[in-house]
């Protein structure tokens, strides 16, 4: 009978503390506190949660001993145990961080290290994309047909051409690039676009703003445009492809739309690369700070993508 006294003594004295402690640490305080670095917070949260521990020990000790602990003890025989427990629990607080805080960071690269997996697909199945062998066919068999007509027209678009092979061998492989390097990108594949129609105007594109400083992840909105020349039907008419680009200085706002036929583009195509596969390099890159939109009405494809201000 003495031994199990002493254990629920020792129970009371060590065990309530300590789970306390341990706890409301590792469960409320890192996550609340520590992990967004609010120390002045944590520390007053703490102190108030082992006194708390220390009162609780107290009082479950004083309940155990029907109340002899307080009887014959004095304030601060009382104040004593109650600050031995407190710094029990702020032990076992202590040791909850630090096993949290190993928990978090192990969760984090974990995380990362999947982030970065799946980014690299996206991003290798994006590039691939753009490496259209249909598309590289027949723009080399228009500019050999405009050999013959115009020779010096021909090689201001095999210099296009070139430029744009050489910005996708080597310019995407960076995580970012200026946007005014994938603004010229876009004009030089829909000026190469063009020679495919005997009407140019069957294309409106158009920028406004300063691209500035801003830099965003390379081919971010090739994807559509292709969708938009791959899918639209009657190129004779003017506009029936429309495209813009407008800069600011919190956003960049991107719109494409293109007349389609009933077999036109589905929900899951965008130039060779689903949409569902671009919104996830989306929230990838941009997470919380882009919006896209994509409708199909009337026979008509619209896209609007917003890249909201994360660098500048």
């Amino acid at each position: 009978m003495k031994i199990m006294g002493f254990l629920k003594i020792m129970s009371m004295f060590t065990i309530i503390p300590g789970l306390v402690g341990f706890y409301t640490f590792y469960s409320l305080l890192f996550n609340r506190f520590l992990s967004k670095k609010k120390i002045a917070a944590l520390c007053f949260w703490g102190l108030l949660t082992i006194l708390i521990a220390g009162f609780a020990g107290f009082i479950g000790l004083n309940a155990i001993t029907i109340g002899q602990i307080f009887r014959y003890n004095g304030i601060k025989e009382i104040s004593i145990m109650v600050f031995f427990m407190s710094m029990l629990a702020l032990i076992h607080g202590i040791i909850a961080l630090v096993m949290k805080g190993f928990v978090s960071w192990y969760g984090d690269i974990k995380v990362k290290d999947e982030l970065q997996q799946k980014n690299f697909q996206t991003e290798l199945a994006l590039v691939k994309s753009q490496l259209n062998p249909h598309f590289l066919f027949n723009t080399i068999n228009n500019i050999d047909v405009l050999i013959e007509k115009d020779p010096s027209v021909a090689s201001a678009y095999l210099n296009k051409l070139s430029d744009i092979m050489r910005f996708m061998l080597y310019e995407t492989k960076t995580e970012h690039i200026s946007l005014q390097k994938e603004i010229m990108y876009i004009s030089k594949y829909i000026d190469l676009q063009k020679i495919r129609s005997a009407n140019h105007d069957f294309v409106q594109y158009t920028t406004e703003g300063d691209a500035g400083a801003w830099k965003i992840a390379p081919m971010l909105f090739i994807p559509f445009i292709e969708n938009a020349f791959k899918h639209s039907v009657n190129k004779k008419s003017d506009h029936s492809i429309v495209i813009g680009i407008k800069i600011a200085k919190t956003d960049i706002s991107f719109y494409c739309e293109n007349q389609f036929s009933d077999n036109g583009p589905g929900d899951d195509e965008a130039g060779g690369v689903g949409n569902e596969l671009i919104q996830k390099r989306l929230d990838l890159l941009y997470p919380g700070k882009h919006k896209l939109n994509i409708e199909q009405q009337n026979n008509i494809y619209k896209v609007h993508l917003s890249i909201y201000n994360h660098e500048n």
